[in-house]
């Protein structure tokens, strides 16, 4: 994947860092002003962005291999100062954008106009929301997101690496100041957490900072990588070590007490009351919510109703297959959980038996790899691999996520699979969810959209949770529908995933719109389900502090079924599926109705080259 992209990327940073210091008028409008060209606007946007932010930096890996690399010295700004700097600077970029003339550009310029501009619009525009939410919280925040960022992203290659790694770790008091900032301007405002959120989160911190610090993570995996370096001499690398030790116990361990102090100080506020009405002018909220996620204007009520349809419909599907397969008993939800706790269906609860997990999942991979050809013109060369959530965040975190590549390509995207009990994961659904993170999921999206070539470079990026989830969904059935589950019980786990996320619709809109508690979301999507009951509880926590996030993977599901069945229709023997998916593909992530035109004018184009086509025969 090292690519034109690449060498885009490396060009541009390195000519707007040289035209900070000097470079004329053409230089004052590309860095400062109007560009003369709207792509050169479009992707100093994204640059700018990109060099106020270390860490995105160090994630995209650009100036990796490069003398460029200070930005690996730095954490990112994350004060309330810089969150309003950005509205700022949001709001000059608004006012360039609209004044470049539409009728002089390409069709690639407007749509990447309307792109940029609607995701400024619906994430910037709402200014009164801009501070809702829970920025610390089981799922993600500083205090499990920042320890991960530096195991997993920050890179420890030469002996600049690993000093640069300990420089980050004196920089965690800053980064957890800045947060607590946020955190007292939400308070003064009510935006509290509910009680289960301050709880796991003071677990959580308390665990992480419970070991000695030559046992910590952060330190120990500072020493496994620097074991791996023979070009750091051991006199030095021992110094390393001991300034990285200092830093942990003197820098990182304090500014977690920081805010174990904070948030117990916060706890006899809370109440277990759940969902975004708890929060001021907490219906509009939800419903901005509900745009960002689905890129609709569908009402709660609506989205609610569909989840209903939805589960009804697969839930007879379900129940067909498992009466033919002898289980008359119970409901579905019942059946499927008696079908999950088999012992055919369950790895050992030993580390073999996690180590079996993570190579099944890979060889599950390469299977659907070598499958894809006939139904994809445009593969990624991106590879992907599986590895177990980091264990001092799995309690909390999700059964499963995908991390993109870096935009240099020397890495591959990662499939995360949480092994925090093997109960959770029944064979069955393990297909299921290998086609949602990685193939033809999460990575081949996602990928595919990183390699794209001649765009904008904030094109290159997956902002839209509507599409980027819509086709992960929509991958799970691709795979039932082009023979690659291998039994009923492998169907029954993609139509649990399926149900899963018809579920979401229900409790998300239950929660936040209708006033669930927390329990009857979890009763619900238990007893509907059959899912582990942890399992249901970690989903249930998550939508709670993700408001509209979960209704997003069904929305754009169906709404990409809708567009095929609708080019299906209009091409008749036309029709390729293949070349289908390569339109969905060829512009990265839409929202939906940018989508929609999309494949609108793909349909015409085939159209038009069917009638010249007769025509010259």
């Amino acid at each position: 994947m090292k690519s034109l992209r690449l060498t885009k990327w490396r060009i541009f940073l390195i000519v707007l860092l040289a035209l900070l210091t000097g470079g004329g008028v053409f230089g004052y409008k590309l860095v400062w002003g109007k560009p003369f060209n709207v792509d050169h606007f479009y992707d100093r946007v994204f640059i700018r962005f990109a060099l106020e932010d270390p860490e995105m930096l160090t994630q995209l890996g650009i100036l990796e291999n490069t003398p460029f690399r200070g930005h690996n010295r730095r954490l990112s700004d994350v004060s309330l100062e810089r969150g309003e700097a950005m509205i700022r600077r949001v709001d000059r970029d608004m006012a360039i954008l609209r004044s470049y003339n539409r009728d002089r550009m390409s069709h690639q310029q407007r749509l990447s106009a309307d792109i940029l501009g609607w995701f400024f619009e619906t994430n910037m525009g709402a200014r009164e929301f801009m501070y809702h939410g829970f920025p610390v919280n089981q799922m993600f925040g500083v205090q499990n997101n920042l320890p991960e960022f530096m195991i997993e992203t920050h890179r420890i290659e030469d002996r600049r690496g690993a000093e640069d790694y300990v420089t980050r770790l004196t920089q965690f008091p800053v980064k957890f100041g800045q947060v607590i900032e946020l955190l007292d301007y939400q308070l003064e405002r009510e935006i509290i957490p509910p009680r289960f959120v301050v709880d796991h989160v003071l677990n959580e911190m308390k665990a992480f900072t419970a070991a000695e610090v030559e046992k910590h993570e952060l330190y120990t995996h500072l020493v496994g990588r620097l074991e791996a370096l023979e070009d750091v001499e051991s006199d030095a690398a021992e110094a390393i070590l001991a300034d990285a030790r200092d830093a942990i116990g003197n820098q990182v361990y304090p500014a977690y007490a920081d805010m174990i102090a904070w948030f117990e100080a916060l706890r006899p506020r809370t109440t277990t009351d759940a969902g975004a009405w708890t929060l001021p002018n907490g219906e509009a909220y939800y419903r901005h919510t509900l745009l960002q996620n689905t890129t609709t204007d569908m009402s709660p009520d609506a989205i609610h109703m569909l989840g209903l349809e939805q589960v009804e419909s697969i839930l007879a599907e379900m129940d067909e297959i498992l009466r033919a397969e002898g289980y008359m008993e119970g409901t579905v939800g019942e059946r499927m959980d008696q079908l999950a706790q088999e012992e055919r269906f369950l790895y050992p609860d030993t580390d073999e038996g996690r180590e079996q997990i993570i190579a099944d999942y890979q060889a599950m991979i390469d299977e659907l790899q070598a499958e894809m050809s006939p139904y994809f013109g445009r593969l990624p060369r991106a590879s992907v691999e599986v590895r177990r959530v980091p264990e001092f965040r799995q309690d909390t975190a999700a059964g499963a996520y995908y991390r993109m590549p870096p935009v240099g390509g020397d890495r591959p995207g990662i499939f995360y699979a949480n092994l925090r009990d093997v109960k959770e994961i029944p064979s069955f659904g393990m297909r299921t969810l290998t086609a949602h993170e990685a193939v033809p999921g999460h990575h081949f999206q996602i990928a595919l959209q990183m390699e794209l070539e001649g765009l904008p470079l904030f094109r290159g990026f997956p902002l839209f949770s509507a599409f980027t989830e819509g086709w992960a969904l929509y991958a799970e059935r691709l795979a039932d529908e082009i023979g690659l589950y291998h039994d009923e019980y492998e169907r029954l786990g993609m139509l649990q995933a399926q149900l899963f996320r018809a579920v979401r619709l229900v409790v998300d809109t239950g929660i936040h719109h209708k006033r669930w508690t927390r329990e009857e979301a979890i009763d619900y999507m238990f007893e509907t389900t059959g899912m582990p009951r942890g399992d249901v509880v970690a989903e249930i926590e998550r939508y709670v502090v993700m408001p509209g996030q979960a209704t997003s993977y069904m929305v754009g599901m169906l709404h990409i079924q809708y567009l095929r069945q609708q080019a299906e229709e209009a091409l008749g023997d036309a029709f390729s599926l293949s070349d289908f998916h390569d339109a969905v593909l060829a512009n990265g992530a839409l929202p939906l109705f940018l989508l929609s035109e999309e494949i609108e004018r793909w349909i015409r184009s085939v159209q038009e080259n069917e009638i010249v086509a007769e025509q010259a025969a």
